[in-house]
């Protein structure tokens, strides 16, 4: 694992963005600081283990039934999933929890073709490139 943040006392799920943006939502499940996280029920969230339109990043470990809070907007240390090229976008989460690149979709314009497209499947942009799973770089989150 390497951390691509020039910053190795700082945990998964921290920020040092002093413009963050944190909101509280109630766990339906127990969740792990640094967690990619996903409305799970109106105003309540989830940790996510596959593709979901994630909200944000969990900055705090709590238990299913507490406030915990959310980092929606700003820079955060993640775990990655697998390589990930820098300023491209990343979405959460595989089954460990990490975030995955998202890569960008073929569109046909002649319209023969069909296609979906998941326009709010963005979670951020890499601030680093990674070459394996759980190496950790900062994402700049943009929900």
């Amino acid at each position: 694992m390497a951390d691509l943040t020039d910053k190795i006392w700082m945990a998964i799920g921290e920020t040092d963005d002093p413009n963050a943006v944190i909101e509280a939502f109630e766990a339906t499940t127990d969740v792990t600081k640094g967690d990619p996280v996903y409305l799970s029920a109106d105003n309540k969230i989830a940790p996510a283990t596959s593709a979901q339109d994630c909200i944000g990043i969990a900055v705090k470990t709590v238990s299913s039934g507490d406030q915990c809070p959310v980092l929606t907007r700003g820079r955060v240390k993640v775990k990655a999933g697998g390589a990930i090229t820098r300023g491209k976008a990343v979405y959460g989460a595989d089954s460990s929890r990490r975030v995955l690149q998202l890569t960008d979709q073929a569109v046909n314009e002649g319209g023969t073709g069909t296609y979906t497209i998941y326009y709010n499947r963005k979670l951020g942009t890499a601030l680093a490139t990674t070459s394996a799973a759980d190496d950790l770089l900062f994402i700049c989150l943009e929900k």
